[in-house]
């Protein structure tokens, strides 16, 4: 777990994602030689932060997007919110502007329901703040701010571990409204031809979706997969006697959604571990929903 400690602790909220993708591309480098197959990998300017490892022959993508919830400084004291973070006195944010270093609380108007900083200075019009890494874990838990996404981008990097045919997307600005998929989506079918994705991201204890019940597999949120495609990865899951269990919502989107509205005739589907306490300081997942994640997507991307 020291790796997704890492990835919890790095501040890389949409549309300042750099700092995350250097760090992946350094512990890509460093770790692909013990990896069963070396990807090519496409980062850099044409990609903006996003990266797209290629493995073998690939068939099926695997999304995974770098970026988290937020929050911008605006005029004086007052904090905008990037995506959809969860907003209570007292939480702690952290970043740095032009003077150092910042760590202060979170504080709600409730006139108004403005947002704004408490610190012992005024810090930067635009600075980017996010949560306070503060990372727990016992036998049971794993607990941190930003388990969404570090977690969907810590089990794709197990599986890339023994990957031999696949393509892995490390997308950006997934949290605020999206982006990178169209363009991302745009160069595996164009270049590699390959017209199935997994959503690596993760979902949302609900009554029908619950603790240690294995990862979830999403029949719909506010985008509809294929049936057809559905179909093939829930019989995959049934036969691979993985813990699973199925989810049918009516809201919550992905890099699914973007998927779903590109002109590319790709199938996807989102396939992640469930976790409490959404978008705030203290985002909870099963250990046990953690192992069947990463389990499923290896026997997926076999045979899908």
């Amino acid at each position: 777990m020291h790796l997704l400690k890492e990835l919890c602790a790095i501040r890389a909220a949409s549309g300042d994602e750099a700092v995350m993708t250097e760090f992946l591309i350094n512990y890509i480098s460093k770790e692909q030689k013990n990896w069963s197959v070396k990807p090519q990998i496409f980062s850099g300017e044409h990609f903006q932060d996003c990266i797209v490892l290629v493995f073998g022959k690939p068939r099926t993508a695997i999304f995974a997007h770098m970026d988290s919830i937020g929050f911008n400084v605006r005029y004086g004291t007052e904090i905008v919110k990037i995506g959809g973070p969860k907003a209570k006195n007292d939480y702690e944010l952290v970043g740095s502007d032009s003077l150092g270093e910042i760590n202060c609380t979170l504080s709600v108007n409730k006139e108004n329901n403005s947002l704004h900083y408490l610190f012992k200075r005024e810090i930067d019009r635009g600075t980017i703040l996010t949560f306070k890494p503060n990372f727990r874990e016992n036998e049971e838990y794993v607990q941190s701010p930003y388990l969404d996404n570090r977690l969907g981008l810590w089990s794709t990097l197990k599986v890339a571990q023994t990957l031999k045919d696949g393509i892995i997307v490390f997308s950006t600005y997934e949290e605020h409204g999206g982006g990178s998929v169209e363009f991302l989506t745009r160069f595996i079918y164009e270049k590699f031809d390959v017209k199935q994705a997994l959503i690596s991201d993760i979902t949302w204890i609900t009554s029908g979706v619950e603790h240690g019940k294995g990862v979830a597999i999403s029949m719909r949120d506010s985008g509809i997969p294929r049936r057809s495609y559905l179909n093939r990865i829930i019989n995959a899951a049934k036969n691979s006697k993985i813990p699973f269990q199925l989810e049918a919502e009516d809201a919550g989107g992905s890099d699914g959604n973007a998927i779903q509205h590109s002109p590319y005739p790709i199938d996807w589907c989102f396939v992640g571990a469930p976790e409490d306490n959404v978008h705030s300081p203290d985002e909870k997942v099963d250990k046990k929903d953690i192992e069947s994640m990463v389990k499923l997507y290896e026997v997926l991307m076999k045979e899908l």
